[in-house]
């Protein structure tokens, strides 16, 4: 019988991007206002941080990360997870679903030590943050978490699981894999959460999400966040959600607060290298991240900015998981100006202060523009976003 082939993975996506996209240009130019942002709700925020039923410990940790009021997505995800609900969380990238999940998970366990869960991811990078981000919501609880990502050594996530463990952290195929092996059981974990629910399903991750849900207890809390809800994300809702809440903050395609525009770039080889060169000289240029089509072309616009002595490195699936993290360490301490990457690699990137997100080569298609360009302007800041175009 013919079996359809698994077409979407990560790298059969990005060779398909090779090829040339159209997409109307004027959706590319946007002036910016600073007067509202992405997280602008239709309606005023409900709740201070302080106002949610939470151990006062883990209130202590809120606060000592400089958060006082919560964004709409946390404003009305926190109390309905706090009540034991599943939710379906409608949000743009950016608007901070992780804390939104992590709050009521991690209160959660504050009440009831024994209770685990699994959070379930699309990239690595991704995985990694969330991690990063639970050690600083949980610091002080004794509360344990295990990443489980491809790129690194299996053998040492093997070992993670000798001592008990809390928090599950992971990709598709790196959790199948352990637990093929035997590693870790998931009949225990009484709550699960699927970020990027449809970038998993772009990717391919199907089956392996349907897969990984169908050995979890049916008695569960579910949280599955989304951007779209495309057909097969309502199918996994509807076989794997118990009468879920749905929460929808996703106010408008683009910010507001990051101004947008295209710049024309003449045919040639090197023709868009040595324009890229000429705008990360100027100075209001400080933080830029460049997102190529491919791995290839990502390596090559990193090896010209080099030549030029421009600090810089790429990040892409060819990258170990230690160099991706050292690169995007590196540029989030400020080490290096000029951080390229492809669309798979930057999923979820949440890095402060970007001043410029420039499309090397145009997106596939307006949501991958609407999720590069959402890596500027964050926390209400404004941001620029330019897209390279080829001159007519």
């Amino acid at each position: 019988m013919y079996k359809r082939p698994r077409n979407n993975r990560p790298r059969r996506q990005e060779q398909n991007k090779r090829n040339h996209p159209t997409m109307d240009i004027n959706l590319l130019i946007n002036k910016a206002n600073n007067e509202s942002s992405i997280e602008t709700p239709d309606n005023p925020i409900k709740h201070q941080f302080d106002d949610f039923k939470i151990d006062s410990r883990l209130k202590n940790n809120i606060t000592s990360k400089g958060y006082l009021s919560p964004t709409p997505i946390q404003d009305e995800t926190i109390p309905v997870g706090l009540e034991g609900r599943d939710v379906i969380g409608i949000a743009n990238t950016g608007t901070g679903k992780t804390a939104a999940f992590l709050i009521p998970l991690i209160n959660k366990m504050l009440i009831n030590g024994s209770h685990q869960a699994l959070i379930v991811t699309p990239t690595r990078e991704l995985a990694f943050q969330i991690n990063e981000e639970f050690k600083e919501f949980a610091k002080g609880f004794g509360l344990t978490s295990a990443l489980c990502i491809g790129g690194t050594n299996l053998r040492v996530q093997q070992r993670m699981f000798n001592r008990p463990i809390n928090f599950v952290i992971g990709t598709p195929g790196r959790i199948i894999d352990l637990l093929n092996r035997k590693v870790f059981s998931l009949s225990r974990f009484h709550n699960v959460v699927l970020d990027e629910a449809d970038r998993m399903v772009d990717m391919g991750f199907i089956k392996d999400i349907r897969l990984i849900l169908g050995k979890l207890p049916t008695e569960r809390q579910s949280f599955f966040f989304t951007a779209t809800l495309e057909a097969k994300v309502e199918e996994l809702i509807r076989q794997f959600m118990n009468n879920p809440i749905k929460v929808s903050v996703k106010i408008r395609q683009t910010p507001t607060n990051i101004e947008q525009d295209i710049v024309h770039v003449p045919s040639g080889k090197t023709a868009k290298q040595n324009i890229l060169i000429e705008l990360l000289k100027k100075p209001e240029f400080e933080k830029v991240l460049v997102f190529c089509r491919t791995k290839h072309g990502a390596n090559k616009v990193v090896k010209a900015l080099h030549e030029r002595r421009i600090r810089s490195n790429a990040i892409h699936g060819n990258k170990s998981q230690n160099y991706r993290l050292k690169a995007l360490d590196d540029f989030k301490k400020n080490a290096i100006q000029v951080l390229v990457a492809t669309d798979v690699a930057a999923r979820g990137l949440d890095i402060s202060s970007v001043s410029h997100v420039i499309n090397f080569d145009i997106p596939a298609t307006y949501d991958d523009y609407v999720h590069r360009i959402g890596r500027t302007g964050r926390a209400d800041k404004l941001g620029k976003a330019l897209t390279f175009v080829p001159q007519e």
